[in-house]
């Protein structure tokens, strides 16, 4: 039996979605300063209200005790014209563990919820972008198999 649940974000997490956006924030900010401010909001309260509400948006989040401990925001979107055939992407918009609670496997639990939430769905994959200033993000997702897809590169001026 496990001691969590995995669920689809309510109204009531929004104070906890919002500390661990804020942790987010300040992950980017310290490794790409240039393109990350210092302090700010992702989301403004109502569009994440919007984004619990969306089918086609759904956010999972960990809690343990009464505690939301993490969360995995997510986008289905439907790919495939020209030449390109025609599949049902989940795409992990954002994940995060509590700073406090990295290392007990909470993303790990989180990105398989992810992971049978798209199987069910029929998606053909499940994609998501690393920011190359969060090693400790790239070695998770490694850790999970995860292979580049493509690679987008700059050329800051």
């Amino acid at each position: 039996m496990t001691d969590y649940t995995i669920r689809k974000a309510l109204p009531r997490d929004l104070n906890d979605v919002n500390m661990l956006l804020k942790q987010v924030l300040e992950v980017h900010h310290r490794g790409r300063p240039d393109l990350f401010k210092e302090k700010g909001k992702k989301y403004t309260d109502a569009e994440l209200l919007d984004i619990f509400d969306n089918p086609g948006t759904p956010v999972f989040v960990y809690e343990k005790n009464g505690a939301v401990l993490g969360y995995a925001f997510c986008v289905i979107r439907k790919m495939g014209s020209g030449s390109n055939k025609d599949i049902t992407t989940l795409y992990i918009d954002d994940l995060c563990v509590e700073e406090k609670a990295r290392g007990h496997h909470i993303g790990t639990a989180l990105f398989e919820h992810v992971k049978s939430f798209a199987k069910e769905l029929g998606c053909h994959n499940i994609t998501l972008h690393v920011w190359e200033c969060n090693p400790g993000a790239r070695t998770f997702y490694d850790s999970l198999e995860f292979k580049t897809q493509y690679t987008s590169m700059e050329l800051v001026l």
